[in-house]
């Protein structure tokens, strides 16, 4: 450790340390601009300049490294004489626009220059004035109020690992702008909002609507995947007026996707469905809940004496909240069926037998950082988690990282190998690593895998891969969305297991949804029971053979099947063909109106409290930050009154609390890990596998202007 001071206060710190991040970790302020923790140091806005003992002139804080014995005055005469001079020059240019700039009253500039700042300005000369950019429907800009810090420009050559933002032109006439007139395109863009000390960068969607003083901070937690990315919901007369990141380095750090953080626009979106309605003669007519939960009661007790339990089916969305799941598959299995799922993106069940307890991600969020190898199997990582993107990023730095994909997807890192191969053959790959891996470790098999490796060849790219796993300490075999809706997932997951048992490295799938783990541990899934396993049930209807089969009652909890599902529009000859089909549902357009026969209005994502499972098994809980619209209540309130209705037992909750409270206490710890069994063969066939559009993946994105209107939400769904 080194000694040194700051104004006349001796600490240790690590050597390497630059004066500005000690006198952080001491709580010693230093005013700074260029500087931001998770970025590199530019040292160009000066801001932070201080004096240290024994060098004529005052040096930047953020760029200058500490040595044993200095001595470092932030509040000197020669220190604040240089700061304010800074400030002097950063302010000739600025314009005195902070009544009507979004960024007033949350302004570093602003803050800083009651500090630093001057009464006047000895300035006499003309100033400068920058054009502003239409950079996309997310960020509005007002480059005139830039001071050229560059944490934008940084963030994406760093961060995001796209560069599409940098500096044109020298000296007073540069400005900060994207390259050839492009829009900012970026699924984690609008953080550079964040980043941006003054107004120059603000959000589009929420401009001019409230002022930072109006605003209420409530936390919350990202429902669209399974990160669990830590939010705030800033709200003005109980309504939320912009979402942003709540830090925490374990999960989201400092960060937020796009997608997380402009979905709240649905909240409020016309189509919001805010009254119960029951279709009678093709009409829909507005009724009160009494009425509609007890059609409700009456066709579900009809279907169930004319048909039987099996013919009722629920289909809960994988981002519901753990306590809306435990609910939905208690009241199914009250009723006798076992036919409720929340895996809607999945095509292949026939390895539910060795599932895991949870589909888990097999390391921490935070070592995606430090991974040495890693192999990627069917994934868009950029589009289908944004934020575990920018964290593999930073394990290419040292480490390697490989992928075997059906398209050559626009990473935003460097692959070590990238084996594009159509989506038929991945099982063949993954086999060809696993043969090499087998020959590289001298381990033996049983002769059922030697049967089977001996069906396949492994070339030089295979090798490659195969000796990084085994080689490096940190690895990890990771599935992403595309792998886990191929028509052999289970078979991609036996080889997957055994490869990682064989190599040491770990395996871990990053899910769709806010929930899908919780979905597991709830049991909304048709062949467990909550927390059981080693308890398994006689097989109830997984989505597939639901949307496929002739299913006489369908109840859908924030589920679209045409849109949320792999069937997609063939599902709704099975969901017109039924006799009765409840939609608990945020909103009221699309096709639901054609088969649905009752439409129940359900509390979005901000007018709910509940839990959330991310793929680390971190269960995150959070309240309602804004009353639900109109007449919507929350799904795990309508569920226990339906549950009292249909007189079933177990229904006395009062608050999502007690649910989760009930969940625990019926929870069990005999616990175990999903196995691995050698496929019987691997062959070619002709298949698909659907990639979900970053901003088609639920009904809120679906409904949130902004995004609909960027670059990927103007694209439709891409089949392969």
């Amino acid at each position: 450790m080194v000694n040194i001071e700051i104004d006349g206060k001796k600490v240790k710190a690590a050597p390497g340390s630059m004066i500005i991040e000690v006198a952080d970790l001491h709580d010693v302020y230093i005013p700074r601009f260029c500087y931001h923790k998770k970025l590199s140091v530019a040292a160009n806005c000066r801001m932070c300049l201080v004096e240290v003992s024994n060098i004529p002139k005052p040096v930047p804080a953020c760029a200058t490294p500490i040595a044993e014995g200095m001595v470092v005055s932030t509040q000197s005469e020669i220190a604040r004489d240089a700061q304010k001079s800074v400030m002097e020059f950063l302010l000739i240019n600025h314009p005195l626009d902070c009544p009507i700039c979004d960024q007033g009253g949350e302004c570093e500039l602003q803050d800083i220059a009651v500090g630093y700042g001057g009464d006047s300005s000895r300035y006499e000369d003309a100033k400068r004035v920058a054009q502003d950019k239409d950079i996309g429907p997310l960020i509005s800009t007002e480059m005139t109020r830039c001071i050229h810090c560059t944490r934008c420009v940084r963030f994406g050559s760093e961060v995001a690992g796209v560069r599409e933002m940098g500096m044109l032109g020298r000296g007073e006439t540069a400005e900060i702008g994207t390259f050839i007139g492009k829009s900012v395109e970026s699924e984690v863009s609008a953080n550079i909002i964040d980043l941006c000390p003054v107004g120059a960068l603000t959000a589009k969607p929420s401009r001019y609507s409230a002022r930072a003083w109006e605003l209420k901070a409530h936390p919350g937690i990202a429902p669209h995947d399974c990160l669990g990315s830590n939010i705030e919901f800033h709200i003005r007369n109980g309504k939320v007026m912009r979402v942003v990141p709540k830090e925490n380095e374990a999960i989201n750090e400092v960060w937020l996707s796009d997608r997380d953080r402009f979905s709240y626009q649905a909240l409020n979106d016309t189509n919001r469905l805010q009254q119960p309605m029951i279709k009678e003669n093709g009409q829909w007519n507005s009724v009160d809940w009494q009425v509609a939960l007890e059609r409700v009661v009456g066709n579900l007790n009809a279907v169930l004496q004319k048909y039987g339990a099996d013919s009722l089916g629920a289909l809960i969305s994988s981002s519901a909240t753990l306590e809306e799941m435990f609910l939905a598959q208690k009241l199914m299995r009250q009723l006798g069926s076992n036919n409720i799922d929340h895996r809607l993106k999945q095509m292949d069940f026939k390895g539910d037998d060795l599932d895991d307890v949870f589909p888990e991600l097999g390391c921490e969020l935070a070592d995606l950082e430090n991974l040495e190898a890693t192999l990627l199997v069917g994934s868009n990582l950029r589009k289908e988690q944004p934020l575990a993107a920018i964290r593999l990023r930073k394990s290419t730095q040292a480490g390697q990282v490989f992928a075997i994909n059906q398209t050559d997807y626009p990473f935003n890192f460097k692959l070590a190998a990238n084996k594009i191969t159509p989506a038929s053959d991945f099982a063949k790959q993954l086999a060809g690593i696993l043969k090499a891996a087998v020959s590289q470790n001298s381990v033996e098999l049983t002769e059922d895998w030697v049967a089977l490796l001996n069906t396949v060849e492994s070339d030089e790219t295979h090798q490659k891969i195969a000796q990084a796993l085994i080689s490096k300490e940190k690895a990890a075999i990771i599935f992403g969305a595309i792998a886990q809706s191929h028509q052999e997932f289970s078979t991609l997951r036996n080889i997957a297991r055994k490869l990682s048992e064989v190599t040491g490295a770990s395996f871990g799938r990053l899910t769709t949804g806010a929930n899908s783990a919780g979905g597991y541990l709830a049991g909304a899934v048709p062949h467990r029971d909550p927390l059981v396993l080693g308890h398994d049930l006689p097989a109830g209807k997984n989505v597939q053979q639901m949307l496929s089969g002739d299913m006489k009652a369908l109840l859908l909890m924030n589920v679209e099947p045409e849109k949320d599902t792999l069937l997609g529009e063939t599902s709704l000859e099975a969901l017109k063909s039924a006799d009765f089909v409840v939609a608990f549902s945020s909103f009221a357009d699309g096709k639901v109106k054609e088969y649905a026969d009752i439409m129940l209005p359900i509390a979005a994502f901000a007018e709910t409290s509940g839990s959330f499972v991310n793929v680390n098994g971190t269960m995150q809980s959070f309240t309602g930050a804004v009353a639900p619209i109109g007449e919507a209540r929350p799904l795990w309130k309508v569920l226990r009154v339906l549950g009292n209705f249909m007189e079933l037992p177990g229904y006395e909750y009062t608050s999502s609390e007690d649910i989760l409270t009930d969940m625990e206490k019926n929870s069990s710890t005999k616990l175990k890990k999903g196995a691995s069994k050698a496929p019987k063969k691997l062959e070619s066939f002709e298949t698909h596998v659907s990639e979900v559009n970053i901003y088609q993946v639920d009904a809120l994105v679906r409904h949130s202007t902004s995004l609909q209107a960027t670059v990927d939400g103007l694209a439709v769904n891409s089949l392969a």
